[in-house]
């Protein structure tokens, strides 16, 4: 197991080095997250079985949803090192058996099985940054990190495009084999632990399964929910009863086993808590703002798909800049809380001004709204981590990695979700302009609904105690 207090000040000058190889990880989960969407439509030709298309993505994003706090606490077990390898080779391995898929059901189980892989690799590189560096000196590569999320999310549709035009759409997937080699050499090389004396270790596989079975039944409800069936319906009213029952039956399981897979005992720090909530929200929004802006974009301002991507700058951009601005603040004063509080103010005035959008809207003062929305992104996706690491003892770092991660991922899978259902009630049977009234309307139901989530976010800023951040300033 790893831990921070013990590393040699010699490794000092490869705490850099080593985190980019765990970025390299990072990168790939990020990227496969939307690599496969722009060949989509190549995949079907190949392989038929529309009718499972969707679970292209869902068995994915199920997977990694379920993984990332088991993930977590196996880190905190065993080593973070040992479990962001395995995760890299799981991952890359699922993409060789994905490039290699000769149906539509064989690609669905590898992409599952990748799904289990992305999991660990989200919540590792997060619990190894964790463990490299105090919270105080943490800002110092929140750009870093920034700039990854923003490569893989205009990246990936830009990537899977040319890749799928140029290869095939088999290769969209084989471009995780070479990248992963990569970080697993360049960790190898790099990336020093130190080691803690060993705890007699007890996997919590109950807690698992229980865990596994709520979050799966909320994926599974939010996708299915107004498309399979209606929201309104006895199925509805069935898997609800079966996640309360599964949450409730974790929970009681949870504050009474000796080695629990969530240590719900930290909850109990407000500010923890008040990050966890912040996670969940600022998940949902960018989601949103990733899939549904492309959505008008392209619907109604007529952009390519490639356009799109590219028209996603006036966001991402601010992403990273405020996130490195944010992150030196950090370092060199130790006061974090405000930039939460700004950022959410942010997102709330973006949310307003996105749900304003008509047909008649340009590209240029679109853009000029997603700036507010990159900027709240940047000064709360990172901050929450880094909060949320800083309220928990050092040795229970990858479970609350794990939670903080698992909460972003369902924020954004459940808000992917209830906004598609929107977007598919405006716009089922329209064509030509009436479709792109119908893409505008629901877009300013959708913008409505994230400035309200912001507004929730902003109270959860308010609430958190500003305590001292642990280690000193670079």
């Amino acid at each position: 197991m790893s831990t921070l207090g013990t590393l040699p000040k010699n490794d000092t000058r490869h705490i850099g080095l080593a985190i980019l190889g765990v970025m390299f990880g990072l990168l790939l989960s990020m990227l496969d997250g939307f690599i496969v969407g722009t060949a989509m439509p190549t995949i079907v030709g190949e392989l038929g079985r529309s009718d499972l298309l969707a679970w292209v993505v869902t068995a994915y994003a199920l997977t990694t949803a379920v993984s990332t706090p088991i993930w977590g606490k196996l880190g905190d077990l065993f080593g973070r090192k040992r479990m962001y390898q395995l995760a890299v080779m799981l991952f890359i391995a699922a993409s060789v058996l994905a490039a290699l898929a000769p149906t539509m059901e064989l690609l669905i189980a590898a992409r599952a099985l990748q799904g289990i892989g992305a999991g660990g690799l989200a919540v590792s590189a997060f619990a190894v940054i964790g463990d490299l560096v105090p919270p105080r000196e943490r800002g110092k590569y929140q750009g870093l990190t920034a700039i990854v999320v923003a490569t893989g999310t205009i990246g990936g549709p830009l990537a899977g495009g040319f890749i799928t035009e140029a290869f095939g759409w088999r290769w969209a997937f084989m471009i995780n084999l070479p990248l992963g080699i990569i970080a697993i050499l360049w960790t190898a090389i790099f990336l020093r632990l130190a080691k803690a004396p060993q705890r007699r270790v007890r996997i919590d596989w109950l807690g698992a399964v229980l865990l596994g079975a709520a979050v799966s039944a909320i994926v599974l409800l939010t996708t299915w929910g107004g498309t399979e069936f209606a929201w309104a319906s006895w199925q509805t009213a069935t898997m609800i009863a079966f996640i309360v029952v599964a949450f409730v039956a974790f929970v009681r399981w949870e504050l009474h086993t000796s080695e629990p897979l969530v240590p719900l005992l930290v909850f109990r720090n407000r500010s923890f808590t008040m990050a966890s909530i912040l996670g969940f929200m600022s998940g949902a929004v960018m989601f949103a703002s990733v899939l549904y802006l492309p959505l008008f974009q392209q619907g109604v301002q007529g952009a390519s798909a490639s356009e799109s991507g590219l028209q996603l700058l006036p966001m991402m951009v601010p992403v990273v800049i405020v996130s490195i601005i944010a992150g030196r603040v950090m370092t060199r004063t130790g006061r974090y809380r405000i930039f939460p509080i700004i950022g959410s103010a942010s997102m709330i005035i973006g949310g307003a001004l996105l749900s304003t959008m008509t047909a008649d809207t340009t590209w240029l003062v679109t853009g000029a709204f997603m700036v507010f929305i990159g900027i709240g992104s940047g000064l709360t996706q990172q901050m929450t981590t880094t909060i949320a690491q800083n309220s928990v003892e050092q040795r229970d770092i990858g479970a609350a990695s794990g939670i903080v991660t698992l909460l972003r991922t369902l924020g954004g899978s459940i808000a992917v979700a209830v906004f598609g259902s929107i977007a598919a009630a405006h716009t089922a049977g329209l064509t030509g302009h009436a479709l792109a009234v119908g893409v505008a309307e629901s877009t300013q139901i959708i913008f409505l609904i994230v400035a309200a989530l912001s507004a929730i976010s902003l109270l959860a800023a308010f609430a958190i105690r500003e305590v001292p951040l642990r280690g000193r300033a670079g």
